[in-house]
């Protein structure tokens, strides 16, 4: 016979249950709440938007620069590594999606114009520009968030990097 009854195994099975229970309905109310605060930001409200899921991905991000600098991209504009843009296996070109590095948790919008990366253990190549915003040499932990599959030229125009950061 152990020290722990099988009347004092039940008691302690409760305060487990409640905990996961309440924690479970904690994340839950979380998530949807931030959908509707992202809802709630847009320029139009949209009420039935909040219902919809958010595409996302987490996976390792590399990133591209000097090598390809120039050539053509999957979307047919030439390379520029100073540019916000990635390489994607299966979003539509001209997506925008905000990267999030799950390191130092700094984030970036870029936009898709590339197909890749090659390497089957990564979810994204980033452009030069856009790694160095995020922090990160080599590989690194991403989330990725699809914000827009069609953006409007505007949106994309907003996506350069300044002038001076290029030198």
């Amino acid at each position: 016979m152990g020290l722990v009854t099988t009347k004092s195994r039940s008691l302690f099975r409760y305060p487990v249950v409640a905990g996961v229970v309440l924690f479970t309905g904690w994340c839950l109310t979380g998530s949807t709440g931030a959908q509707h605060r992202l809802a709630s930001a847009d320029a139009a409200p949209n009420f039935q938007r909040s219902h919809f899921h958010r595409w996302f991905q987490f996976g390792r991000a590399s990133w591209y620069g000097h090598t390809l600098q120039g050539q053509p991209t999957a979307s047919g504009e030439a390379f520029d590594m100073y540019g916000m843009t990635c390489a994607h296996r299966s979003l539509p070109l001209g997506a925008l999606v905000r990267v999030t590095n799950l390191r130092n948790h700094r984030s970036i919008v870029v936009r898709v114009n590339d197909r890749g990366p090659m390497v089957t253990t990564r979810i994204v190549d980033l452009s030069y520009a856009a790694a160095k915003v995020l922090g990160f040499r080599g590989t690194t932990r991403v989330r990725l968030d699809l914000i827009d599959a069609s953006p409007n030229l505007s949106e994309i125009a907003r996506l350069n990097w300044p002038e001076a950061a290029q030198h």
